[in-house]
């Protein structure tokens, strides 16, 4: 794995990122990393952004447990100061970084942005020209009124509402924000929770855009949970320096709105797992800390979308596999209902997404498209 890391750096590292195609400035990015690409490019980015108006940021927060700000806190080579500095971003609301005082300070009530965060949010979304950042689902119930995610006396149903009509451009961060995440697990009380993604693409009317009538905002999603720096760093990037188009997202997303480099249409979390060789030789652990593939205890990384085996975590030191734990297929819009049980072989639970797995196997024989394929394939013929 470290010699193919190093043969990336030297495919990439004569390229004037500046003036590279769109196409092969995206490649470099998916291939090198944050750690990689800064260290190669941090002084033509450096001169770029000096040249570069500076970039707003709103980070909202809704129902999520912060993870994907943490993720980002985490960020090394550069962190997550260093990597806002480089790309000329000023971070203009994040409320788990703020220091807001509340509505009353030693009991006056405040009337200025510097100390009350309502205002600031009201000044800065009245004055536009910024990038959304949403972590976190947004609630819509009970019954239409936002009222079961509530912050202050505001429900954050409506603060997003105001924030995304007039952004410029908008980042759903981490599963919740992207497709709804745990926030959507099935249970006695969803219905009336009724939390949604930013801009779901094929469940629940289209997310909280479509419900709310947002359709010209250009949306990026960015799921995972919880999300990789890298993954926001890195759009950011490519954002800022007019490597993607936001008025045209068709060539660089797939059909669940994903960057296609972090979440490669082609390719499985499966391809590049630290444990493939012991699924190849057909060692598959029963029980967990065995060392083998963790197929049978209920790994979906076969199904999942992405280059964390790749990227990998925690300044590219691990990844979920190689910790020991299975891939819960986080990053696809399915998770959590459409992958559980966790722990529970696939072709076990009878199940795939949500869908009989004979169905599957049925539909990948005569089409052989589903990744999922070879698996069902071959517990349909076991049986037989």
């Amino acid at each position: 794995m470290a010699s193919e890391k190093l043969n990336m750096i030297e495919q990439f590292k004569n390229l004037d990122i500046l003036k590279v195609d769109r196409r092969t400035f995206l490649k470099a990015v998916a291939a090198l990393g944050a750690t990689s690409f800064v260290s190669l490019y941090g002084n033509q980015l450096a001169a770029a952004m000096s040249e570069i108006t500076e970039t707003k940021v709103l980070w909202l927060h809704g129902a999520e447990c912060t993870g994907c700000t943490i993720s980002a806190l985490n960020a090394s080579s550069p962190d997550f100061v260093d990597a806002l500095s480089r790309l000329n971003v000023s971070l203009a609301f994040h409320e788990t970084l703020l220091a807001p005082q509340g509505i009353f300070v030693d009991g006056e009530l405040v009337g200025n942005s510097e100390l009350n965060v309502e205002i600031l949010l009201d000044e800065l979304v009245k004055a536009g020209g910024y990038i959304l950042v949403v972590e976190g689902a947004i609630g819509n119930g009970p019954d239409g009124t936002g009222k079961i995610n509530m912050i202050g006396t505001h429900t954050f149903k409506d603060i997003y509402s105001k924030a995304a009509k007039n952004a410029d451009a908008i980042i759903a961060l981490g599963t919740c924000a992207t497709y709804g995440g745990v926030t959507v697990t099935d249970s006695a009380t969803k219905r009336y929770c009724d939390f949604m993604g930013v801009n779901q693409t094929e469940q629940r009317r289209g997310g909280m855009n479509a419900h709310l009538g947002i359709r010209d905002k250009p949306v990026i999603n960015l799921p995972g949970c919880p999300a990789h720096p890298d993954w926001l760093f890195l759009t950011m990037a490519a954002v800022i320096l007019g490597r993607i188009d936001l008025n045209d997202l068709s060539g660089v997303l797939d059909r669940e709105g994903r960057l296609k480099v972090f979440y490669p249409p082609t390719h499985t979390i499966h391809d590049n797992c630290p444990r493939r060789g012991f699924y190849d030789r057909g060692v598959l652990d029963v029980r967990f800390a065995e060392g083998g593939c963790l197929w049978k205890v209920g790994c979906k990384a076969p199904y999942a979308h992405g280059d964390c085996a790749l990227r990998k975590k925690n300044s590219g030191t691990s990844v979920c596999m190689q910790a020991g734990g299975p891939c819960i297929a986080c990053v696809e819009p399915i998770y959590p209902n459409g992958v559980m049980p966790y722990y529970v072989e696939t072709e076990s639970a009878g199940i795939l997404f949500g869908i009989n797995i004979g169905t599957v196997a049925a539909l990948t024989i005569g089409a052989a498209v589903v990744a999922a394929g070879v698996h069902a394939v071959r517990r349909v013929n076991k049986e037989k």
